[in-house]
């Protein structure tokens, strides 16, 4: 493992089943009690695995600072396209104000 500092990039690849979303939201959870914002961005999953990752949060208690933008699987070509760069605009924002932001996608 490497350590992330702010305004690094880390690319996070590997097969199905092997944990890559249980690490972002273990690192979404543990922004806990600072001063960060969390976009979460759900590119072409299933509305269902969307449903349980906002459970997730929510149960642990983070959706008070998490943003999750959703283009499920079922949505159109051009929707799916544009939300990795709608979630990346709610983060310039908030650090043009000032905030930290993590963006996960």
């Amino acid at each position: 493992m490497i350590p992330i500092g702010r305004g690094q990039r880390e690319l996070v690849i590997g097969d199905r089943q092997t944990g890559k979303t249980a690490l972002a939201l273990d690192t979404i959870i543990n922004q806990k009690g600072g001063d960060m914002i969390c976009i979460y961005v759900a590119i072409g999953q299933k509305r269902s695995t969307v449903a349980q990752v906002v459970k997730i949060l929510e149960d642990a208690g983070a959706m008070e600072y998490t943003i999750v933008v959703s283009a499920s699987a079922s949505d159109p070509a051009p929707m799916q396209y544009l939300s990795p760069y709608s979630g990346c605009a709610m983060g310039e924002f908030f650090r043009d104000t000032g905030r930290h932001a993590l963006c996960i996608y």
